[in-house]
């Protein structure tokens, strides 16, 4: 289950990744598609979240920026 952390309200445009940078702010980069590139980033908007190890960030449907424990499946090692 996932929970609020900011809202930030951001209105998506299609073609855009939207991700939380490592200044805990909101950006977005053009995506990639066909022989095109995809373009530099810029700051949507600055939330300035910092991080705990454990969680994975995002942004949710509803534009605002939202954390969820990430689940550490697999086999475990054997030696």
């Amino acid at each position: 289950m996932a929970q609020k952390i900011a809202k930030a309200g951001i209105k998506r445009q299609k073609g855009y990744l939207y991700y939380l940078d490592k200044q805990g702010d909101v950006s977005r980069a053009k995506m990639a598609r066909g022989g095109s590139k995809g373009g530099r980033p810029e700051k949507v908007k600055k939330v300035g979240i910092k991080r705990e190890e454990g969680f994975l960030y995002f942004i949710d449907k509803q534009g605002d920026v939202s954390r969820a424990k990430m689940v550490r499946g697999g086999r475990k090692k054997r030696r």
